[in-house]
């Protein structure tokens, strides 16, 4: 997967978030897509099989546990990941009970992170709801994740499968090294190359392996479902830079505070950009708010202005459209099939969301 580096473009004011860059030109790829759900009718059975297996398996006789897990689980979100091992595996054959498992596992991992990054990172709010550490505790809230993790990895050794448990073992080690390597980045390394080596380990890894999961389940050669991983992990990329955008997006639309990251001092691509591109007074702006004691929503509004002034978002949404364009790449391989079209349609989701 190529990380990529572009120019800057040219100083103008710009609206915060035009339309996005896309290969395809239909009015199912509006920005009012919110949810993938509405084009998954491929996996739709197996994706409400699912919801009720998250609320089953995740149950046990401490109450406490319960509550904390089923508040996060069962508050929904996209389910992308999970999705990406059904997705994977339908490519060559309809999913049976192994691979719901590894669905399942997917989004207790994911679930488990979640967890314990609201802790790291003192978050207030996630899916809508109050962060679980706002009504448990930062305790509760760790030892719940320690525990989705245990669970996650418990059903992997039921399969049997030591390609896929290795596999999960190598991307959870990296996920946690990304973690590791965000939490001592420096707010002074502003380099891009920095910031896409953090969202690799940290998301695009666990799209990767989710797709390369359900393939390896489903009878795929190791070279598909390696091409399956890159596609996944370029998803993935393309993911976590739109993500990133949205952070200094209107918050009616996109349902969340923003600049939230600007507020935990972390330096991700719009921001980076600025203090690259913009000018010296913009970029001394900046750095005098990240180095001052506390970042308030008047500094995250003037960090948005200047994010307008120099073009940090639209050059944020390039970036996610040309992992987009790497991912569907990697589909050319693939026979025609209808699972094929939604992994394209998918990609073409991801870059063009709000939420």
């Amino acid at each position: 997967m190529n990380l990529p580096l572009q120019e800057a473009p040219a100083q103008a004011s710009t609206p915060l978030f035009p339309q996005a860059p896309s290969k395809v030109n239909s009015s199912a790829n509006s920005l009012t897509w919110a949810k993938p759900t509405q084009f998954l009718d491929l996996i739709s059975a197996e994706m409400a099989a699912l919801e009720g297996l998250i609320r089953e398996h995740a149950q046990t006789e401490i109450p406490l546990l319960n509550s904390v897990s089923s508040h996060l689980l069962e508050a929904g979100g996209k389910r992308l990941r999970p999705a990406m091992v059904l997705l994977g595996a339908s490519l060559f054959r309809p999913p049976d009970e192994r691979v719901m498992q590894a669905a399942l596992v997917v989004e207790y991992l994911h679930t488990a992170t979640l967890l314990h990054d609201d802790v790291v990172d003192g978050g207030e709010t996630r899916r809508g709801r109050k962060a679980p550490r706002m009504l448990w505790g930062d305790e509760a809230s760790v030892l719940s994740g320690d525990y989705l993790f245990s669970l996650a990895f418990h059903t992997l050794t039921q399969m049997r499968r030591s390609d896929v448990l290795e596999l999960m073992s190598n991307t959870t080690t990296k996920m946690a090294c990304g973690e590791l390597q965000q939490l001592t980045r420096n707010f002074l390394d502003t380099s891009e190359a920095a910031y896409y080596e953090i969202i690799d380990r940290k998301t695009a890894c666990l799209f990767g392996a989710a797709i390369k999961m359900g393939a390896l389940l489903s009878g795929a050669s190791p070279e598909a479902a390696q091409n399956l991983y890159d596609y996944g992990a370029a998803l993935g990329m393309a993911f976590q830079v739109v993500d990133d955008a949205l952070d200094y997006g209107d918050t009616q639309q996109t349902g969340k505070p923003a600049g939230t990251d600007l507020q935990e001092r972390k330096i991700t691509l719009p921001l980076s950009h600025l203090l690259h591109q913009g000018s010296s007074a913009a970029q001394t702006a900046v750095q005098s708010i990240l180095n001052g004691h506390v970042i308030s929503d008047r500094h995250v509004t003037q960090v948005i202005g200047l994010m307008q002034d120099f073009g940090s978002i639209p050059y944020t949404l390039g970036a996610a459209q040309r992992f987009a364009d790497e991912a569907q790449t990697s589909l050319v391989s693939l026979p025609d099939s209808p699972t094929r079209k939604l992994l394209s349609e998918l990609t073409e989701f991801v870059v063009n969301r709000t939420t």
